[in-house]
């Protein structure tokens, strides 16, 4: 074993163990991961910019776009709500609408885009048919990676893999390579969910159904404070309108035309400051609006709507490591916290001091206009959808042609690739054209449309995922050009020998090189697992004599069948909360998942592409 390949697999495991105890955001470590890599001379300085070559990014980027115009034209969002009409509300038949649903358009659009979407049409559901939103969440989540799994664009760790093969000289992916694999995982994944999901999935509601809110909307009140109010003078917190344990949570204050943008601890109330409260408490009795206003002197002006909602923290908000103090969150984001959920626990009291974690679900009151505010700032994922008004379905204008368009080009781009791949191998000089030109024609072509403003396209695009793909290819070079990938390959081989016969060996291997791919994905990102384990199953095949497509395409099924706990798959961390779900209830749905998913692709894969 050389110097080199040692030093290999020591940042190996720091690595794993940074993503692990997440050190740092993704994206970060894996650019600090490539730089620490070439300051140690396992990636030469030089091939450094041949990582941000690869076209796996680009194809990311450009498909997110696409991706972007469906969401912004209201594709899904439209089926979603037609299936909220149209189900009849038994728990099998929601959990088999809503699955197949979200596998189809996972085929094609980036999965975690597909939960924020379908999740408030499936809370509302839930909420309508008085089903347990946690019966429903889970195979949402879990549908949206299966269906991931049955085409190329289906998730990035497919592209990614698809890069990885062209970086290495190996023959690429065609769009429906997976199909004969990754449907038959989509059909019995969604087939377990229905039959057995409804006992295995626990019957617990979200957030606002544990705290037993009463009434989820709440109105909204604007108060002038008057010339002779006794508060005037008073620290707010001194006065009744300070007072939490009445049930009066202040939203926001202005003075002299302007809100004023610090902390409530510091004011002071003074005359003519108009304030806006609202009048809850998770079981009633709060104060009464007419009595409280009298006795301070306050003179209401206008009412609002409000709600009671809940919002989940993705991996790229910005509050993530902040306290809503340091955030200024009620001045920020109008709204103001009733508690926050994580780890199926309900924080409700020094809420100010915690710092906010990634899939901590907070329940706020605010008000019904401020929704699309709330989701236009992408530091949350909303469990109600901005259009509709709270007990009615929503009748939004939808405009069919954005609808038609956004469809066509991303059939353009799918049948253009197929078609002309498809061509190129019956030999008849065709150019095959790849499926980042493809995807990045059919962008800009929503951009020329106007579909998509270029501020929209540009927001619609995931960084975090593509920053974070550049820094860990630098990875999948390192194995290969230090030697690290065959030295591994060919310890998995000589450890085998000794009880494995050469004719069933590859069998063997494959069946390993899935299952330790699927742990490994587990507790790290897919794409850093399918980065490098890629290299590895490559060398490993030749050690073998046999073709490494199986190896290959193992790896990229197994890096997306994550089931078994929640940091799996961020999709995962997203209906968490809402769900009122805990960690025993992924391992209790999951591993049964996982364990179909091997039994199922370990066999297929041999006879869909022969070692």
């Amino acid at each position: 074993m050389s110097q080199e390949i040692v030093i290999t697999l020591l940042v190996v495991l720091l690595t794993l163990v940074a993503f692990v105890r997440e050190w740092a955001s993704p994206d970060i470590l894996a650019l600090t991961l490539l730089c620490l890599l070439v300051a140690l001379g396992l990636v030469d300085m030089k091939d450094m910019s041949s990582v941000f070559r690869n076209e796996a990014p680009l194809t990311i980027a450009a498909l997110f776009v696409i991706g972007g115009a469906l969401e912004k034209s209201g594709a899904v969002n439209q089926i979603g709500r037609l299936l909220q009409r149209r189900v009849n509300g038994g728990v099998r038949s929601s959990i088999l609408a809503f699955t197949v649903v979200a596998a189809f358009f996972s085929a094609w659009m980036n999965n975690t885009a597909i939960v924020a979407i379908l999740m408030p049409v499936v809370l509302g559901f839930a909420r309508s048919k008085e089903i347990p939103a946690s019966k429903l969440l889970i195979p949402l989540s879990y549908s949206s990676i299966l269906g991931g799994c049955c085409t190329l664009i289906g998730t990035s760790t497919n592209l990614l893999v698809n890069g990885t093969l062209k970086e290495m000289g190996l023959e690429p992916m065609s769009m429906f390579a997976l199909t004969p694999v990754g449907l038959p995982l989509a059909i019995a994944g969604i087939g377990y969910l229905v039959i057995f999901g409804p006992k295995l999935l626990p019957s617990r509601s979200s957030i606002t159904g544990s705290l037993e809110i009463d009434h989820r909307t709440t109105p909204l009140r604007h108060l002038l404070i008057g010339e002779g109010s006794e508060l005037i003078g008073k620290k707010l917190f001194d006065t009744q309108l300070g007072s939490r344990e009445a049930g009066i949570h202040v939203l926001e204050i202005r003075r002299r035309g302007a809100r004023l943008m610090v902390p409530l601890s510091e004011v002071s109330v003074e005359r003519n400051d108009r304030f806006l409260v609202a009048l809850h408490r998770r079981k009633g009795g709060a104060a009464k609006a007419e009595e409280l206003f009298s006795e301070i002197g306050a003179q209401e002006l206008s009412v609002v709507d409000g709600i009671v909602s809940e919002l989940v923290v993705p991996n790229e908000s910005s509050i993530v490591g902040r306290t809503l103090a340091a955030s200024d969150f009620r001045q920020r984001y109008n709204c103001v916290v009733l508690a926050v959920h994580r780890n199926g626990l309900n924080i409700t009291s020094r809420m100010a001091e915690i710092e906010i974690e990634r899939g901590d679900t907070l329940l706020v009151i605010t008000a019904v206009n401020n929704l699309p505010a709330l989701k236009a700032t992408r530091d949350f994922l909303l469990t109600d959808a901005p259009e509709e008004k709270h007990g009615e379905l929503p009748a939004p204008p939808v405009r069919s042609w954005p609808i038609a368009l956004s469809w066509g080009v991303l059939a353009a781009v799918v049948l253009t690739v197929t078609i002309t791949d498809l061509l190129n191998r019956m030999g008849l000089g065709i150019p095959s054209i790849p499926i980042h030109y493809a995807a990045l024609v059919g962008a800009l072509a929503l951009l020329w449309s106007g579909i998509l403003t270029p501020r929209e396209a540009y927001g619609s695009i995931d960084w975090q995922v593509l920053l974070m793909l550049y820094g860990l290819l630098g990875l999948g070079m390192a194995m290969q050009t230090t030697g690290t990938a065959e030295w591994l390959a060919k310890q998995l081989v000589m450890g085998a020998e000794s009880f494995v016969s050469a004719g069933m060996m590859p069998y063997v291997m494959l069946w390993l090189v899935f299952i330790f791919t699927l742990c490994l994905t587990e507790v790290l990102s897919n794409n850093a697992t399918a980065v490098m384990m890629v290299p590895i199953v490559v060398r490993l095949a030749e050690e073998l004599g046999v073709d490494s497509r199986p190896f290959i395409m193992g790896v990229a099924l197994a890096a997306s069948c994550a089931f078994a706990l929640p940091m799996g798959y961020q999709t995962h961390m997203m209906v968490y909360g809402p769900g009122g779900y805990r960690f025993s209830d992924y391992l209790r749905v999951g591993i049964p998942l996982n364990v179909i998913c091997v039994i199922i692709a370990c066999p297929l894969i041999p006879l869909i592409w022969p070692f």
